[in-house]
């Protein structure tokens, strides 16, 4: 099994490597697994307290259960992945069932911040792009996809995800093996990616 960790600012275009991967492997052989089900569970917190919550920090993430669930897909066991709701900021009762396959897919912000995870990866990615353009596409995504209103959206970006992202994203990008400038077509890094992993395999 090859263990694929992909870092990345918020609206770094982690999703769009992602599937360019998928894109080059048999739908059989692959899984992807989002950092964003393990945030912690807060069913004993009221909804005003979820809100004030800072999911761009290291202590909002559940290491724990994502490297056990990650050594568990190594061992050749199915594991429950947790689904978390962005409307409640909680996760919800269902859970997502994933067999171990031969190349798993880790995306996140903040996977590199956890030494445990970090080393669990075979190949670490970090998808680079253009703080403008990383704001463009949180406004446009959080708007459309999450409910959120713009002021909502512009606050949180300046209070919480630009300190985050300076404190603890940006510098991870030193744990990477591979680093992907994104201009959302990026072939040649797409083609080393593929590369790897089929030397890999």
């Amino acid at each position: 099994m090859l263990i694929i960790g992909i870092a990345g600012g918020t609206g770094s275009g982690k999703t769009t490597v992602v599937n360019q991967i998928l894109n080059e492997l048999p739908a059989d052989e692959v899984c992807v697994i989002s950092q964003d089900s393990y945030y912690n569970e807060t069913h004993g917190l009221s909804y005003e307290e979820r809100t004030k919550i800072n999911f761009d920090h290291p202590k909002a993430i559940d290491f724990e259960l994502l490297v056990s669930h990650l050594n568990a897909l190594r061992k050749g066991k199915i594991i429950e992945q947790p689904v978390y709701s962005f409307v409640t900021h909680d996760r919800t009762q269902d859970a997502l069932i994933t067999h171990p396959r031969k190349v798993v897919i880790v995306e996140g912000i903040l996977i590199f911040n956890n030494k445990e995870l970090r080393d669990i990866f075979d190949i670490k990615i970090f998808v680079h792009a253009d703080t403008d353009e990383r704001l463009i596409r949180r406004v446009r995504r959080d708007i459309e996809e999450r409910g959120r209103d713009i002021n909502e959206v512009l606050t949180r970006y300046q209070n919480t995800l630009k300190p985050m992202h300076q404190q603890f994203i940006e510098p991870t990008k030193n744990y990477a093996d591979i680093i992907i400038p994104n201009d959302r077509y990026n072939t040649v890094a797409i083609d080393i990616v593929r590369t790897v992993i089929s030397n890999k395999l």
